[in-house]
């Protein structure tokens, strides 16, 4: 039963764990941070002590530097005992990124959702020079700006195997419904979809813990993007259904674990405000299409800021995700341009 009186987000600990070092925000839970080369700056990780060695919750990218914090956490805050386990919430490359590395260096077994591990395994066996004729085809219909687009056309595109290590052959399953036991506690496992598909959330049936992953962040809504793999897709549609159905499993007093930013507590209120995010720029979109426009012109009530040059990419496939979603709702029509894209324009 939901709160009749939620709390407001409450943060715990105002600073981060130093980069090879822990906190412990509950028995047997450590919480270690990995560093990212782009805005947002860092993932967080977990480990859960198990007695005789380690499970860990996402990875970090791979690369040289996050292997020698790694070694140095091993070494470290996780007393030289083994990684027995790596869980992975999702299957995007600063949480799967070291997976495989981790499984080799310390035989450890990997436990993920089926679609986490197929999307990852066939990402990091998927290498491009240059982008796919889909990729551009896709980028044109969303009326990505003419000079980033040529730009592209010649420019290595990002490719998961530069920052995710080869994943062996070979996981266990994680799905709805299950039960798993990490760190001296049963958790219940509720999937969570829309920012990743089958994105796997862990929720303590003995305390007040809960491993959200980027399905729950506080202070940012994770992004939610169309891609040229699925050019139909309705992530907004995913989000709010999973957004409305783990709200009703919210207590204020859990703790929230997530992939990014600090723990906090006030789960329903924040369940609460995601949700309203996304209806808020859905309606600020719908007023905005009052005559035909493509994704890369919707930022602006979309995102109510400036959108720089980093930041392009993820900001036209969010925008991509929800024209789309008014589109299949019927709130929209969509129709070609003569530049080659496609433009909404609202109904009625």
């Amino acid at each position: 039963m939901q709160d009749q009186s939620p709390e407001p987000l409450r943060y715990p600990w105002q600073e981060a764990p130093a980069e090879g070092e822990a906190v412990e925000v509950a028995q047997g839970v450590l919480w270690m941070r990995l560093p990212l080369p782009m805005k947002l700056d860092h993932v967080n990780v977990y480990a859960l002590d198990d007695g005789d060695g380690w499970t860990i919750i996402d990875t970090g990218f791979a690369s040289r530097r996050g292997k020698e914090i790694w070694k140095a956490l091993i070494a470290g805050p996780l007393g030289g005992r083994p990684v027995n386990r790596v869980v992975v919430t999702h299957h995007h490359p600063d949480h799967v990124g070291l997976a495989g590395w981790l499984m080799q260096q310390q035989s450890a077994e990997l436990l993920t959702t089926r679609t986490a591990w197929l999307m990852a395994r066939m990402l990091t066996l998927d290498v491009q020079d240059v982008p796919a004729p889909e990729a551009l085809e896709f980028f044109r219909r969303a009326g990505m700006d003419a000079e980033i687009l040529e730009k592209r056309r010649t420019e290595r595109p990002f490719n998961f195997a530069d920052v995710v290590a080869p994943l062996p052959l070979g996981y266990t399953r994680l799905e709805q419904g299950d039960v798993i036991r990490m760190g001296g506690r049963d958790w219940d496992v509720h999937i969570g979809n829309g920012h990743a598909p089958e994105h796997a959330t862990f929720w303590s049936r003995d305390d007040n813990l809960v491993l959200a992953g980027d399905q729950i962040l506080p202070s940012i809504s994770p992004n939610i993007g169309v891609y040229p793999t699925e050019p139909m897709a309705d992530p907004v549609a995913d989000w709010l259904e999973a957004c409305e159905r783990l709200s009703q499993l919210a207590r204020s007093d859990h703790l929230v674990l997530g992939g990014h930013k600090l723990p906090f507590t006030g789960l329903p209120v924040r369940m609460r405000q995601l949700i309203d995010n996304h209806h808020g720029a859905l309606a600020r979109l719908l007023d905005f299409l009052d005559t035909p426009k493509a994704a890369g012109e919707c930022f602006a009530p979309l995102f109510k800021r400036s959108i720089g040059e980093g930041e392009y990419g993820l900001a036209l496939v969010e925008a991509v995700a929800h024209l789309s979603h008014l589109y299949q709702e019927g709130r929209a029509t969509r129709s070609l341009r003569d530049d080659g894209a496609w433009v909404y324009q609202r109904k009625g």
